[in-house]
């Protein structure tokens, strides 16, 4: 049986780097692409290839596609997964870092998915997964601007689901709520589980969603937040 393959941005550390031990736990060969050395050591542990890149270029996102072609040839999963925009009051956002979110959450998801569908058409399927936040639907003051582009990812997904379904190839977001790769401790009573996520919960989650065990979903929005927008 042909290997597959997996790439992940943001797959240096948090989220993204449990994606990538659980892709890697299902078989998956990887291309993970982070800021930082953490991908390229993750991906020397796990048998994998790196690129040390930001989703908000698309000169870096290129890069990380074009590692993965040429290594394995093909793409049967990809997790789109970034970086928080700069946080502020709502008012006070400049245009500049407005356009930063703009480039690192929707622009970032676009451009990976011109990259990719080519190559998920010819080979008759494949999946996307982006990872944006339970306040995509619920948006927070305590990031407005990460808020309001995840929203438009989410708006993203359903669009590029109509288009590209009958292709076979699919997309969903996976929505975290409070997680441990962050320190957020303090909300820990504010789920209905009454403690914060774990990476690995997360991971689990998104892998369903990559693979073939989630087959028959699409243009969906998976929130995995411990019951934190159960009333809503």
């Amino acid at each position: 049986m042909t290997e597959k393959i997996c790439l992940i941005t943001g797959g240096g550390k948090g989220i993204g780097a449990a994606v990538a031990r659980e892709m890697a736990l299902r078989g998956y060969k990887l291309a993970l692409m982070s800021p930082s050395e953490n991908c390229e050591k993750l991906a020397a542990e796990l048998g994998g290839i790196a690129w040390r890149g930001v989703a908000q270029s698309a000169d870096d996102l290129k890069g990380i596609f074009d590692l993965a072609m040429s290594t394995y040839g093909r793409i049967d999963a990809v997790l789109n997964h970034t970086g928080h925009p700069p946080k502020g009051e709502l008012l006070d956002i400049t245009d500049d870092n407005w356009d930063l979110a703009n480039d690192m959450i929707v622009k970032s998801v676009v451009r990976m998915a011109r990259l990719v569908t080519p190559v998920m058409e010819a080979r008759g399927g494949g999946s996307i997964v982006n990872i944006t936040t339970y306040a995509a639907f619920e948006p927070s003051l305590w990031f407005p601007a990460s808020c309001v582009y995840r929203a438009g990812v989410s708006s993203f997904t359903k669009l590029y689901a109509d288009r590209y379904g009958p292709m076979n190839i699919r997309m969903n977001c996976l929505l975290p709520g409070f997680t441990d790769s962050l320190d957020v401790g303090k909300f820990a009573d504010l789920p209905a589980l009454k403690r914060i996520g774990r990476v690995e919960e997360q991971a689990k989650a998104a892998a369903f969603l990559l693979s073939d065990d989630s087959s028959y979903i699409t243009g969906q929005s998976l929130r995995v937040d411990g019951g934190l927008t159960r009333h809503v």
